[in-house]
């Protein structure tokens, strides 16, 4: 992909994605659809039939640690680990991972999965901020790893930096993230009312860095950290079963809660409407970016 052209980054300011996360709706609709798991699913492209959702979850897994080409025993940085199923299972493929996340509730989660799995040998977890990684020495991980979580980053450029800095030469970097065409460029006709719903969810679900990742832009902020052999694979096609499903459940209460004008307490609901809405008509992806640091 090019990174020529593309626009300078203007950041907007949210609160931290915690008070998103620690939200009834948003942990009930983890919680119950995807039993705690904080991403996407992976099918063949045209699946209809999204269940069971737990091999699917479970692909997705899979996939970040093919991205990453490391071997059993490569030290890997988990960069917002959420509930700790994704750190869990590259450990059981054999990687020694740090995890972190901003969020208390994910890391004491993370902790007593670490535990009762008795992964405590393959898996260490502790509060962390991926913009600021002081405590970690330069050079000290093999490969680093988002699973949706740069996009709730406030300055992606310091975050980008902090991994290059603490990634080995040689080292591989995987990032399972969102990017959106420019809004100015969405077509005429968009639906009535989309593109201000789009900024209530965005800023309610406290994601800064997916406002600013226009299509191109992470590639460039990679590149500019000094990154190499970077590469980007749309997954729409197949994470699109599960958002169609999230859109099913979301309708009707969609269609309550927009009679009621409560779209502002209920930010899961309406993405599940609207953002399915937008991936159709193509004004957003899943992406994955990897890379890699000259040895």
């Amino acid at each position: 992909m090019s990174t020529e052209n593309v626009p300078a980054v203007t950041m907007p300011t949210y609160s931290s994605p915690e008070s998103y996360y620690n939200t009834w709706e948003t942990r009930g609709r983890y919680r119950l659809l995807l039993g705690g798991r904080r991403h996407f699913a992976y099918y063949e492209p045209g699946t209809l039939w999204p269940f069971p959702l737990g091999p699917a979850l479970k692909r997705m897994e899979d996939h970040v640690f093919t991205s990453l080409e490391l071997q059993p025993g490569a030290k890997v940085l988990d960069a917002g680990c959420g509930t700790g199923q994704v750190a869990l299972h590259m450990a059981h493929k054999g990687l020694q991972i740090q995890a972190i996340d901003i969020t208390k509730n994910h890391v004491r989660w993370t902790q007593q999965r670490i535990k009762a799995e008795g992964m405590q040998d393959m898996v260490t977890v502790r509060w962390g901020d991926y913009h600021h990684l002081k405590d970690m020495a330069d050079e000290s991980f093999d490969g680093v790893y988002t699973m949706e979580t740069l996009v709730h980053a406030s300055d992606p450029v310091k975050a980008m930096s902090e991994f290059y800095r603490v990634l080995k030469p040689g080292g591989h970097v995987a990032f399972h993230e969102y990017d959106h065409i420019d809004a100015s460029k969405i077509p005429f006709g968009c639906p009535p009312g989309f593109l201000e719903a789009a900024t209530r969810i965005n800023s309610r679900s406290r994601m800064p860095g997916f406002e600013i990742f226009n299509r191109g832009v992470l590639p460039r902020i990679m590149k500019d950290q000094g990154f190499e052999d970077i590469e980007s694979r749309d997954l729409t096609a197949n994470m699109r079963p599960l958002m169609r499903l999230f859109f099913l459940l979301a309708y009707i209460p969609y269609l309550l809660i927009c009679l009621l004008g409560l779209q502002a307490y209920f930010v899961s609901t309406e993405a599940g409407v609207v953002s399915y809405r937008a991936l159709r008509r193509g004004y957003w992806r899943y992406m994955v970016f990897t890379a890699q640091k000259r040895e």
